[in-house]
């Protein structure tokens, strides 16, 4: 140390136990202010600058960058919201390993004459999984002009979240769905539902609140493990229908609507890849909405032209 009590910057390297490139680095990037020159223009640091250095040094060693230490230390009421976002961002890096370690399970444990359309379905997805492409889907597929509040509830219900920890059976699945919303039949009047055509007198707000009610209340049979039939759940699916088309229940109202939604278009393959991607680990899987539509269908049907309840 000089008579002046400040730090030349080996000195300062040699009490931190860091290299004197290291020092200047930080120095040059304005994290660690000289005190003063020598008279032969080295730097020199004061005693406080040790303890700011290994502020920086635990700092870079938890991932901040240069710009998030320079904030801390410029303020130190910073460092709760600027730890928080580096937790954020670290979440995010380590869902993606996690989707690309199963990924590549995938691709390993797949028969050799699977690989090359397996790696094609998954090197088509980001990691961790968008699911911006299932909202547009949707956004396709329900009925124009629906009011927004209700397109998003609808689409809230029908867009999966990814599982954090994905296996390599729900990587596969999310990226079979992924393919199967970015095909052709993606919302065109040939796929829709009589329901969503625009030359069909109906009211699709009025329909689509009733049936996100029906849905829930035929899931809860579902879990009951109840067969389909008579009750709330398939009057307040038939009274979507009947109300969204100005009309009232009745058998007869009940027999021409079965025929309609049993040959309407379906999607149930986007339904069933979303029971698998969201298959627990344990326990029986979530009723999708798919599968309350096809249990409504059946109570309504009687079965006739309707898949089983799952």
């Amino acid at each position: 140390m000089s008579v002046e009590g400040l730090l030349s910057i080996g000195e300062l390297a040699g009490k931190a136990g860091v290299t004197v490139k290291t020092v200047r680095f930080y120095s040059d990037r304005g994290l660690l202010p000289e005190a003063a020159r020598s008279s032969g223009g080295h730097r020199r640091y004061g005693p406080e600058a040790l303890d700011r250095l290994r502020t920086i040094r635990a700092l870079r060693s938890l991932g901040l960058p240069v710009p998030d230490v320079g904030t801390v230390l410029d303020r130190e009421d910073t460092l709760r919201d600027v730890v928080a976002e580096q937790l954020r961002e670290l979440g995010t890096r380590m869902a993606a390993l996690r989707w690309r370690e199963a990924a590549l399970q995938l691709l390993q444990e797949c028969a050799p004459e699977e690989r090359a359309d397996r790696l094609r379905l998954v090197g088509a997805v980001s990691a961790p999984p968008d699911t911006a492409v299932l909202a547009r889907f949707w956004r396709r597929w329900l009925p124009p002009r629906l009011p927004a509040r209700v397109a998003a509830a609808v689409i809230d219900r029908a867009v999966p979240q990814p599982p954090p920890d994905p296996s390599p059976a729900q990587v596969l699945a999310f990226a079979r769905l992924h393919a199967f919303v970015s095909g052709d039949c993606a919302g065109g009047d040939r796929c829709q539902p009589a329901a969503h055509l625009p030359d069909r007198d109906n009211r699709p707000a009025v329909l689509y609140d009733g049936l996100v009610e029906a849905y829930a209340l035929a899931a809860a049979q579902m879990r009951a493990r109840r067969p389909p039939g008579e009750g709330e759940a398939l009057d307040c699916f038939v009274s979507a229908y009947a109300r969204s088309r100005g009309t009232r229940d009745s058998p007869d109202f009940r027999r021409r609507l079965g025929t309609v939604l049993a040959s309407d278009p379906r999607i149930d393959r986007y339904w069933e890849l979303v029971a698998e991607l969201t298959a627990p680990s344990s326990g029986p899987p979530e009723p999708t909405p798919g599968a309350a539509h096809d249990w409504l269908l059946a109570a309504l049907t009687g079965g006739r032209s309707a898949p089983p309840a799952p």
